[in-house]
């Protein structure tokens, strides 16, 4: 795309008829010219015209791109690195940002040592299958009940400690040919794995946290007595254009960990 579309706003028309039953219709929203740039190229980053990892056009070649000034496009910039869309590197550039950057690893796991300095957590898969979306998921997927889904259910431990049990539900069209094995010989971030080879990025989740008593079967995952107090978080991921691509929901044992969140 060469150029940025007019931003027309029409006069308001009446109906034809009496001037009791004429009405006048809604002007369209106006949209200031750094988040159209914006828009555009998050249309570019969606369409794959520059992977993660890669270095963007510079602050100059997309001005005279969307032939807008430089300081428009640095405003663009700006907003979708506040978002994780995009990465400032000092002397480098800008790149697209991706989840196998180690900064990117701590964006959506919350769980932090009461001491010591935060680390990922090693995985054990307990299960992976393909199965009929239950309604509850469904919804929040939005997709149809009864769709294909991928279910993983897998115990996070920090230390060789138990820490974590996670039930994780993935569209079925979208991860064809995610199985256990793949997921238990894949030694990065899950959501590397899903951004690298389903071509399906993490951008931005909703999440509920509440109070809950662990049951038997998630006690004995855990190490620990049943009915013991936990955290519960619901999550909803998203990818480009709001669509939501993963449900998880997650117990976190808080005996060494906190829940720690930046409020902005």
């Amino acid at each position: 795309m060469n150029s940025v579309p007019p931003n027309n706003n029409p006069a308001s028309t009446t109906a034809s008829g009496s001037a009791g039953s004429a009405s006048a219709a809604p002007s369209p929203t106006f949209s200031p010219l750094y988040q159209q740039i914006k828009g555009l190229i998050t249309q570019s980053l969606q369409s794959g015209e520059w992977k993660p990892g890669e270095l963007i056009p510079s602050e100059v070649e997309l001005a005279n791109r969307f032939k807008v000034s430089q300081g428009t496009v640095r405003k663009a910039i700006d907003e979708l690195a506040a978002e994780n869309l995009v990465m400032r590197k000092q002397g480098k550039g800008t790149f697209v940002s991706t989840h196998h950057e180690a900064r990117a690893h701590f964006r959506f796991l919350r769980l932090m040592p009461d001491e010591g300095v935060p680390h990922y957590p090693d995985s054990k898969i307990i299960e992976v299958k393909r199965m009929r979306a239950p309604a509850d998921v469904a919804r929040l997927l939005e997709l149809k009940s009864g769709d294909a889904v991928v279910y993983i259910k897998r115990v996070q431990a920090f230390e060789g400690v138990p820490t974590i049990v996670e039930e994780l539900w993935l569209p079925g069209m979208i991860f064809k040919g995610l199985t256990a094995e793949r997921l238990m010989e894949y030694k990065g971030p899950m959501y590397g794995l899903f951004e690298s080879e389903f071509g399906t990025r993490m951008i931005r989740a909703t999440e509920k946290i509440r109070a809950v008593s662990v049951g038997e079967e998630d006690a004995k995952l855990l190490g620990i007595a049943a009915q013991t107090p936990l955290l519960e978080s619901e999550r909803v991921s998203f990818t480009y254009g709001d669509k939501a691509v993963e449900l998880r929901r997650g117990l976190y044992s808080t005996a060494r960990h906190h829940y720690h969140n930046e409020l902005n």
